[in-house]
């Protein structure tokens, strides 16, 4: 089985994100960038089925941020190949603008299966595992949590999460493109010594495709979250702190 991971760099939002003078995007200089955190557990599920299957996996990264740190990362943590899109563009592009990149890239290579994180913290136009699907004409589950090869390897088993807790398993017919919410163990934590050893001879393929046509959401303005007076504590027991609970949602015209 051959599977592509594809990351995306997001900001680090340990880190002050500040507002640059144009008040329509986030000031370039004060940012950190780190792989998307959905990513890094659709890195850890493939690299999980390539221990249980022997399946090789391809790592791939927008240009962009500490992309080449994220695939340095990727080869530490057990992925055979790794390679750097570079598409010459200044801003992040869009979901849809980075589904058409990667269609590109990968519509030739015949994968049998793509995983991506079903959303990244700065996703404004839908996500990217279902809008390449689309592009690829390829089914897509988004939401999973666990992936298993079906009987022959041509299918997968996985198990999508919906709202409320409720799991459903589901059979897919691959070649296919999944959305992971989160791998079935925390993403593996690589040691620096290691990282340092792979660093010296790490080989990150590089790739020139041309910037895509799909043109990302334009932002008006950005504004940083106002600060409110502070949470109110209740306090009573159970029937007063419904009464109060009503009371709160009915000056808030929330309840009838």
């Amino acid at each position: 089985m051959k599977i592509a991971v594809l990351t995306k760099q997001v900001p680090d939002l340990v880190e002050g994100l500040e507002i640059d003078a144009s008040g329509k995007a986030l000031d370039q200089d004060s940012l950190r960038y780190i792989i998307s955190e959905a990513d890094d557990h659709a890195l850890e599920q493939a690299l999980l089925i390539r221990e249980r299957t022997g399946a090789s996996v391809d790592v791939f990264a927008l240009d962009m941020g500490e992309a080449r740190d994220g695939l340095t990362t990727a080869l530490a943590k057990g992925a055979e190949r790794v390679t750097l899109i570079a598409a010459g563009l200044e801003a992040a592009p869009g979901s849809h603008a980075l589904a058409e990149l990667f269609a590109g890239v990968l519509r030739p290579q015949n994968f049998d299966l793509i995983v991506t994180g079903v959303r990244a913290i700065d996703d404004l136009d839908g996500s990217l595992g279902g809008l390449l699907a689309g592009l690829l004409e390829l089914p897509y589950v988004g939401l999973i949590r666990k992936v298993e090869t079906g009987p022959g390897g041509e299918t997968v088993i996985v198990q999508k999460e919906f709202p409320g807790g409720f799991i459903t398993e589901l059979e897919v017919k691959l070649p296919a493109v999944l959305g992971i919410q989160s791998a079935e163990q925390p993403p593996r934590y690589v040691p620096v010594s290691r990282l340092r050893q792979v660093m010296k001879t790490a080989k990150i393929g590089e790739q020139a495709v041309e910037a895509p046509e799909a043109q990302p959401i334009a932002v008006e303005r950005l504004f940083k979250p106002e600060e409110g007076a502070g949470a109110a504590m209740l306090e009573g027991t159970p029937e007063e702190l419904a009464q109060q609970i009503a009371g709160l949602l009915a000056e808030r015209h929330l309840l009838k």
